[in-house]
């Protein structure tokens, strides 16, 4: 068994111990996962960004639910039960968010999603908040490099532009 089958193996053991899952997969997101997606993008940015008031999200979220389908979106399911566990928002080189459903984090959701993101690509960019340590930590985890640091003109907080680069 190849390091990558038995990490894929391992994860989706590990969901399937803490909420029953069955097999996992990456998947272009359909129009029927948009509200599962939605419900993990504002649950996820309310309790990953308790530094924002949470009005900031819920007032986005008619803006987020018009644009999804335009977006090139990955969702992390579970194919026995078909629920979704987390998804990857990319336009281009630009990563517009990661998100995994709080009962299921720290599995290795994010980090599979991101490698899914990576493949093909040369390089990817992001914004994220200076505040949001975990996920600051994770991406400099997966080799993405600080390039600036700006004040997000919507909220005022400070965030980190990271960028990552293929080296192979």
């Amino acid at each position: 068994m190849s390091d990558k089958e038995w990490v894929k193996r391992y994860l989706c053991s590990a969901l399937r111990r803490k909420e029953r899952w069955g097999k996992c997969m990456i998947r272009k997101m359909e129009e029927k996962d948009i509200s599962d997606v939605l419900q993990i993008w504002l649950e996820t940015n309310i309790k990953a960004h308790s530094f924002i008031d949470k009005e900031y999200w819920t007032g986005n979220y008619e803006m987020v639910k018009q644009i999804l389908p335009e977006a090139e979106v990955y969702v992390y399911e579970d194919e026995k039960n078909v629920r979704i566990a987390g998804f990857i928002g990319i336009n281009d080189q630009y990563i517009e968010g990661l998100f995994v459903k709080e009962t299921v984090q720290s599995n290795g959701i994010g980090k599979r999603l991101l490698d899914h993101a990576k493949r093909g690509k040369t390089e990817l960019h992001l914004g994220v908040y200076q505040k949001n340590v975990r996920a600051v930590r994770f991406y400099l985890r997966e080799n993405f490099l600080i390039q600036a640091e700006e004040i997000d003109e919507d909220t005022g907080e400070k965030e980190y532009i990271m960028r990552w680069e293929n080296e192979t």
